[in-house]
């Protein structure tokens, strides 16, 4: 299955309007979750601004839990818009990392690993790079289940997403 980005997004009214949007941030925690892997999965994101919360969550009947993990990124980066500052925490090294360090020789090896062979997820990790591309994200790795409250909250999404996902088989 390939991602491509809604021509239409659906933004999420963030930051408020009252404040100019260079001086608000919004923190994003991510998670997916996957029974079975490849399996069911979902995935959920918890966006937080000074005095908005929102929750977002979705899932796939036949996934993998990577695919997950970067769903719930793609799905925070949609819901803000494009000149918000976002504070994005994710659990998953796969996705820190590929954002952090590995992404740019991927895209100068035309999306090929360091053994030449195909990048795993590309079409996610393009989305990826087109909604980064412009915007202020900082990432932030915490470490799973170890009771960072906005993790817990976004592990708690993703496996509704899960469970959605169950109930449209």
């Amino acid at each position: 299955m390939n991602y491509s980005t809604p021509t239409q997004l659906e933004l999420l009214d963030l930051p408020i309007k009252t404040v100019p949007s260079s001086d608000v941030h919004v923190n994003a925690w991510t998670d997916g979750a996957c029974k079975g892997n490849p399996g069911v999965g979902g995935w959920g994101v918890l966006l937080i601004t000074e005095s908005k919360e929102h929750t977002l969550c979705g899932g796939e009947a036949h996934t993998t839990n990577n695919r997950m993990e970067m769903m719930a990124v793609l799905k925070a980066l949609e819901a803000v818009k494009p000149d918000t500052r976002i504070i994005l925490h994710t659990d998953s090294q796969y996705v820190h990392k590929g954002m952090t360090e590995w992404l740019p020789n991927w895209k100068q090896r035309q999306w090929k690993t360091a053994d030449r062979k195909p990048v795993k997820n590309a079409d996610l990790w393009q989305a990826l790079d087109l909604l980064v591309s412009g915007r202020q994200v900082q990432w932030r790795w915490v470490r799973g289940h170890a009771g960072d409250v906005g993790n817990e909250r976004a592990d708690q999404l993703a496996n509704q997403g899960v469970f959605k996902a169950l109930q449209s088989k």
